[in-house]
């Protein structure tokens, strides 16, 4: 099993990291797509994955950091990351509408920041042939992610990661190659379209995730997420589907290795 989206640089996870890969491992996960958030988390998850065979690497700003990026030469270190032999996409970036602006900042300049951002990262994963790995919240966010991946005119893929949406939004976007991911939230009570999505979605389609340490899924809730806790989506995703788990999770693995053809 893969977690394909797990902020294990997390401060989180800085003092019992061994003992969350050894769960992860027990419980079957063989592999964790680790995306950096911003300059300071980078170098950290590529430590990682140097010390943990399991481990792998996206690099990008997210775009709740991108104001908080004073370096010029941003994009020049993102670009020098990208070739370590680890890193398997480009991320975690994208767009991001409900977390409210910096001290000092309107929404329209936010939004133009995050805008440029996201472009040349999007720029960055077609000329280095990588996936991204994007982020999409907020009212209007959606529709402008879309747009701005669309503009790649398919040379970029595109995980869209913590889908919440429904298949039928989905579905289009499957078919321009890009994908979807899930996480715990799937197994709430209040899931609503993105239970029902990862129902309905197509086999091959969509990809499973912790993004742990955050959104534990049912019957770990309100607790700390790790990578072991994809199992209990798997279950919960199969059980939907009417799959046997093993079948569900050897589906899930080859859509995973398919989308990140770095990946080993």
């Amino acid at each position: 099993m893969i977690d394909s989206h797990c902020h294990l640089a997390s401060e989180r996870f800085a003092g019992d990291v061994d003992e969350v890969i050894a769960r992860a491992q027990a419980a079957g996960v063989t592999r964790i797509i680790v995306p950096a958030t911003d300059l300071a988390d980078a170098p950290r998850a590529l430590a990682l994955a140097e010390k943990y065979e399991s481990v792998w690497v996206a690099v990008g700003i997210h775009p709740c950091d991108a104001a908080l990026v004073a370096e010029d030469s941003w994009l020049e270190q993102v670009v020098a990351w990208s070739e370590h032999e680890k890193v398997v996409a480009i991320g975690e970036c994208g767009l991001d509408y409900f977390h409210a602006p910096p001290e000092g900042m309107d929404w329209a300049s936010y939004k133009s920041l995050q805008a440029t951002f996201f472009r040349a990262q999007l720029a960055l994963a077609e000329a280095r042939h990588l996936p991204v790995v994007v982020h999409h919240r907020g009212d209007g966010c959606w529709a402008d992610v879309v747009e701005m991946v669309r503009e790649h005119g398919g040379r970029v893929r595109a995980q869209f990661h913590c889908y919440l949406g429904s298949w039928v939004e989905a579905a289009p976007l499957v078919d321009e190659g890009h994908c979807i991911s899930f996480t715990g939230v799937v197994t709430y009570k209040n899931a609503g379209a993105a239970a029902a999505c990862a129902r309905d979605a197509r086999p091959g389609s969509f990809l499973l995730e912790t993004d742990a340490p955050f959104l534990a899924p049912v019957p770990y809730r309100g607790q700390r997420c790790e990578p072991a806790h994809v199992t209990a989506t798997a279950a919960f995703v199969a059980a939907a589907r009417g799959l046997p788990v093993e079948e569900l999770v050897a589906q899930t693995e080859q859509a995973t290795r398919e989308f990140f053809p770095r990946l080993s």
